[in-house]
């Protein structure tokens, strides 16, 4: 063998290495989830391996009787063994029945825990996680992949198992009863290995192919069926175009069942073909036997029967493998997105925030938003590979503080850096250098629970959950009484129409909220934030796209949330921030200038020109 062709031998060993290496390690995670389940597991696979026992008894009683009938040992005889037949039917059905159960329990408890697992991790995600990712592909990762994966433990384990035992214990007796005819009839065993290895491969390519293609669908849907998507897509005129791009998707989706099911067809077809021809031979090799005297006619009945067995868990084993490829798949999917870190910790020591008010401090913070493969899949955002950019600083060497009690705004063009502020506040992303203080205390130092507890928001699009107004209020109080529900409406200026519906509280909202008005809508998240009861409030600006009437009445409500509280206000319209203690004014992601709206009007510098532009036609 010269160089070369050793030097090709060797890289083909090593890329199947590699192949089998990441196969390897879903497997070991796969067990470390199934750990909690070792004894109901030890439970099964003992249950498995007694209701294997029982199914090679039954060829064997039935051959018994072949020769008592052949020797008439008379009635009794041959009723004693059909009773035995009949009893081993009954406890190894009953036996079935329990060991399906102990398998369906391992597999949903199981998932449970992965399904579990998943859901939190993604919570603990950072925001760029979610502003990158396509929610239909997540949401499939949590519900179809998940569910490929169960199939593992609640079809093929048990399948495994009992026919693992099962194989073994025929195999032994059928070489007991004449090895000469069971080796003959392992003559065309090879038939299943061969197929069994090649189709599992090219089935749990198909599986990659449709899971991919079914979150592209997930996530068309997600985002179409929303009442903003489909109001873009009907704006637009393009309801045709959607309808031709999800056709085509779900027609691959259709391509590629069919070949999935018609390449099991074929293997299946194929093994049970083989099974026959292997029983034939068995009659045949068998029946000479007994015709010269070598062996008894019971015999070549329990061989012909206990042969069933032998190729039946056979199949079901060479199928299982089809079905475990299919399943690590779906495992690989999933512990995907649990390999991403969360990027924010919880600290090791969390400290307390102090009693009464509480300051704001930025010290020298700079930050650059983490580039996509921190944070994200290519196979969640389905594109080939990730974007590359990101990590470029957009903040430099900010320091301001916002005393207890006032009132702090932020203003600048678009992209200035004002919401990142925001953002940095509710430890939603962590600076990459300096701190961000509340109360003295690092954001980093304290538990989420806490931060949050303390930093209440307000957006501009006033977020809500398709869930009644009492379950979008309660959010911020779980606790709270119908009574302090209402008091918050009140404060917020929202009572008056919530009593006028027809349902009250349990009125639902919509998703978004989009059966409410945008002013509206404001005002029961401001109703959300004084049940909350936070005593730091982040204004984003949360009445840039209401019109003079309901900014009006969202003005009043934002007057009662901020009374007393430390406020931090990213402001648009400057009409609204004219009585600020402290105005900063933002530029490319620095501190350009500082002061009251007198003073900066007075200084005719950015802010000034920013003054003069939005009120220009004044």
């Amino acid at each position: 063998m010269d160089v070369s062709t050793w030097s090709a031998l060797q890289t083909a060993s090593r890329e199947r290495s590699a192949a089998h290496a990441p196969v390897r390690e879903t497997l070991r995670r796969i067990i470390g989830f199934a750990r909690p389940h070792r004894r109901r597991i030890a439970v099964f696979v003992l249950l498995s391996t007694v209701g294997s026992v029982l199914t090679v008894l039954t060829p064997l009683l039935a051959g018994r009787v072949v020769d008592a009938i052949d020797a008439r040992a008379g009635l009794s005889v041959v009723a004693w063994l059909a009773g035995a037949i009949a009893v081993v039917a009954v406890a190894e059905a009953a036996l079935g029945l329990l060991t399906r159960w102990f398998s369906a329990t391992i597999g949903e408890g199981l998932i449970l825990r992965l399904r579990t697992a998943v859901f939190d991790h993604v919570q603990r995600m950072p925001v760029a996680f979610f502003t990158r990712t396509r929610t239909g592909a997540l949401v499939s990762r949590l519900n179809n992949d998940v569910l490929g994966a169960q199939r593992a433990f609640s079809d093929t384990l048990s399948g495994v198992v009992g026919n693992l035992v099962t194989l073994a214990l025929t195999l032994v007796v059928m070489l007991t009863i004449s090895w000469r005819v069971t080796l003959l009839a392992l003559v065309l065993l090879p038939l299943f290995v061969v197929p069994a290895r090649r189709m599992g491969s090219r089935l749990a390519r198909l599986q990659r192919e449709g899971a991919a293609h079914n979150a592209a669908m997930s996530s068309q849907m997600t985002e179409r069926f929303s009442a903003p998507g489909a109001t873009l897509v009907k704006l637009f005129g393009r309801p045709a175009e959607e309808s031709a791009e999800f056709a085509a998707r779900a027609a691959r989706v259709r391509d590629i069942g069919v070949r999935s099911a018609m390449v099991q067809w074929v293997f299946v077809t194929a093994l049970t073909l083989v099974s026959a021809l292997a029983l034939a031979l068995v009659y045949g090799v068998g029946g000479a036997l007994a015709l010269g005297g070598a062996l008894a006619p019971g015999a070549v009945v329990s061989l012909a029967m206990l042969l069933t067995r032998l190729y039946a868990p056979l199949t079901a084993l060479a199928g299982a493998r089809v079905e475990a490829m299919t399943a690590v798949v779906s495992f690989e999917r999933v512990f995907e997105v649990l390999d991403l870190e969360p990027m924010i910790d919880e600290p090791t020591a969390p400290r307390t925030l102090p009693a009464g008010p509480l300051d704001v401090r930025f010290e020298a913070v700079d930050f650059g938003y983490p580039a996509a493969s921190a944070v994200s899949l290519a196979s969640l955002e389905e594109v080939a590979t990730l974007d590359t950019r990101g990590g470029d600083t957009v903040l430099h060497d900010v320091s301001f503080t916002v005393p207890a009690g006032t009132m702090t705004a932020l203003v600048g063009s678009s992209g200035a850096g004002k919401s990142t502020i925001a953002q940095l506040l509710a430890r939603l992303y962590d600076v990459s250098s300096g701190s961000v203080r509340l109360g003295g205390v690092d954001v980093r130092d304290l538990r989420a629970a806490d931060l949050h507890g303390d930093v209440g928001f307000v957006t501009q699009d006033g977020h809500l959950f398709h869930d009644t107004i009492r379950a979008n209020l309660r959010l911020a109080a779980p606790a709270a009484t119908d009574a302090e529900l209402w008091d918050a409406l009140r404060r917020a200026r929202l009572a008056g129409l919530v009593a006028s519906l027809a349902d009250g509280l349990d009125t639902v909202v919509g998703e978004r909220g989009y059966r409410l008005s945008g002013g509206e809508r404001q005002r029961l998240t401001i109703a959300r934030l004084l049940l909350a009861k936070p005593r730091v409030v982040v204004l984003d600006e949360a009445t840039a796209s209401l019109d003079s009437t309901s900014e009006a009445a969202v003005q009043a409500a934002l007057a009662e949330a901020l009374a007393g509280r430390t406020a931090l206000v990213i402001a648009h319209r400057l009409s609204t921030i004219r009585d600020a203690d402290q105005i900063l004014v933002l530029e490319q992601g620095r501190i350009v200038e500082r002061g009251t709206h007198g003073a900066l009007l007075g200084r005719d510098g950015r802010y000034a020109d920013l003054h003069r532009t939005q009120f220009a036609a004044a």
